[in-house]
């Protein structure tokens, strides 16, 4: 079956401009043009939208899509099977993640006695899919598959006393900074502290610690614009002065 592009716009949820910007960076051609100059789509573009979309979805750029689907060993059902295994993965979590709602109801309720090691069951493993839907490809290219699989791993594992840990070291180093940018001095002894407790933040979820590593994590952190707003939320420039800090005193 073909489709105009209003048709395939109407079908696909998207606006008419979306397709002809798709069409304009090469990233979702149409099958034809009628005379009258009008796209035409055909199956495998419909296809092809879809897969864009799950892509999308999955947090990916535009840049990074239109690569993937461009690769001349791209197949669109091999790529499906791929979706598929990172929904199931998503509702297994999503499954936990009620269960522990759930109980830690009952438990409020006096109706079920909930273990400490249960409070944390199915969080650990959202941070680890949204880390990986948020800088997964940036890190594993940075880092290897490898690394970032065993941090995942150790994660994990990571017992409920230092996962609380380290939501306070992440809190402690947050106001560390703040209070080092008040003067601006790098070496400052609250800048000194907030790296030392950066650098044991990362070695609870690294598998192993070195300086180079610490200063190109910083490095990223300024260069990408995710992380960079992640700390600039709290002060704007903190991405930049951590990174500096970091270089100084690791």
């Amino acid at each position: 079956m073909e489709y105009t592009i209003q048709q395939l716009a109407i079908l696909s949820g998207v606006t008419t401009r979306t397709l002809r910007y798709y069409d304009q960076i090469n990233l979702l051609k149409p099958l034809r043009f009628t005379k009258s100059g009008y796209r035409i789509y055909g199956e495998y573009e419909v296809q092809l939208l879809q897969q864009i979309l799950l892509y999308r979805e999955l947090g990916l750029k535009l840049e990074k899509i239109k690569e993937i689907v461009n690769e001349s060993k791209f197949d669109i059902k091999s790529a499906l099977q791929e979706h598929q295994k990172k929904l199931l993965k998503e509702r297994s979590i999503i499954e936990k993640m009620l269960l522990n709602v759930e109980k830690t109801i009952q438990s409020l309720e006096g109706e079920y006695e909930m273990k400490d090691h249960e409070r944390f069951e199915g969080l650990k493993d959202k941070m680890i899919q949204e880390n990986e839907k948020c800088y997964g490809d940036e890190i594993r290219e940075k880092y290897g598959n490898n690394v970032v699989d065993e941090s995942n791993k150790k994660l994990l594992g990571m017992t409920e006393e230092v996962f609380e840990e380290n939501q306070i070291l992440e809190k402690r180093i947050i106001d560390l900074l703040k209070e080092a940018m008040i003067n601006g001095d790098v070496r400052d002894i609250k800048a000194q502290e907030a790296v030392k407790c950066h650098k044991e933040w990362l070695t609870h979820y690294w598998p192993s610690y070195s300086k180079e590593a610490h200063k190109g994590l910083a490095d990223l952190y300024v260069a990408d614009e995710r992380f960079t707003a992640y700390y600039d939320q709290h002060q704007k420039g903190m991405t930049k002065f951590l990174r500096d800090a970091i270089y100084a005193n690791v």
